[in-house]
């Protein structure tokens, strides 16, 4: 119930439409069916926090037009006789709006620790990509890859998101090699790449102990970017389907960047070269569905260059 919660606070829409869902519900309840039963302005504090998340980053006057809403059906639809004057309702006004915004410093706070958290993973990929000069960058463009992939296939905001932080830290292992193999200018011989290739394994026993890691699939970026879709990746051999969708999107991120990013034992490959190597291991290395949307995304650039020049 509590993780979810999490996620619809990464979605204020949601809270904009229960908002308004709720008070529409209020006032039909209070008015037609409840007899005007003070028991139930419970409804309108629930109206006035959904108010808060929802609209925490609209402007404060719309916040405190949509407060004044609330309070004017909470004042005219639960009368209370006794104390039914201009008093009560600033009362009421004051009390709403302090809830509301309550609700607004809530919420902005949780977006500050979400931005918080994407700031030190890519702190730490950035100190992973320090050692290396040639790789500088390498986890952004990455995550910056993977998420382009994973919006063209509609997935879920969160998801995209984990795919993001997934991509910032898919190499955090490096960190356990040794640097003269990572920076390595000529070919590796086969114990070196043995070495290498732990990476994804050193990278999950890293951070294998948090908790948010464990749940929502950031572990399976780091353990199985490396896994191919025909079974002869590593660590694992994990085959086609058996590959988390998360991993199988971020290894094509990968190696395009991989391979159009200037490394030490050699320059940087055309786009084109890349595309096509991409478009060769099909269904061999890559997914070929994630394969058909990657390449897709530069069939729309090239689209959208050409509407450009022709305008």
């Amino acid at each position: 119930m509590f993780n979810t919660f999490q996620k619809w606070l990464n979605h204020p829409v949601y809270f904009r439409y229960s908002f308004i869902i709720l008070l529409i519900l209020s006032n039909l309840l209070n008015h037609f069916m409840l007899n005007n039963d003070s028991n139930f302005y419970i409804l309108y504090i629930f109206s006035a926090v959904f108010l808060g998340i929802g609209f925490y980053n609209s402007p404060n006057w719309l916040i405190v037009f949509l407060t004044v809403i609330v309070v004017i059906s909470r004042y005219f639809l639960i009368p209370e006789s006794s104390s039914h004057n201009i008093a009560t309702f600033i009362i009421y006004f004051f009390t709403y709006l302090l809830i509301t915004f309550i609700s607004v410093g809530l919420m902005k706070n949780v977006q500050k620790v979400r931005k918080e958290y994407v700031a030190l993973l890519k702190a730490l990929s950035n100190a992973l990509d320090s050692r290396d000069t040639y790789t500088l960058h390498h986890s952004e463009n990455v995550a910056r890859y993977a998420v382009a992939i994973a919006e063209k296939m509609k997935l879920p905001k969160d998801l995209c998101n984990i795919i993001q932080d997934g991509g910032l830290l898919h190499d955090i292992g490096k960190i356990g090699i040794p640097e003269h193999i990572l920076t390595k200018t000529g070919k590796l011989t086969e114990s070196e790449f043995d070495i290498i290739k732990r990476h994804p394994t050193i990278g999950y026993e890293m951070i294998q102990h948090v908790e948010s890691f464990k749940e929502n699939g950031i572990l399976d970026i780091v353990l199985y970017h490396h896994e191919r879709y025909d079974g002869k990746g590593y660590p694992m051999g994990l085959k086609g389907n058996q590959i988390p969708l998360v991993a199988r999107i971020v290894a094509v991120a990968d190696t395009f960047d991989a391979m159009t990013s200037r490394r030490s034992y050699r320059n940087e490959l055309t786009q084109e070269f890349a595309l096509n190597e991409i478009k060769k291991n099909k269904k061999t290395q890559f997914d070929p569905y994630i394969v058909d949307i990657f390449l897709s995304l530069f069939v729309d650039e090239q689209e959208k260059e050409n509407k450009i020049y022709h305008r």
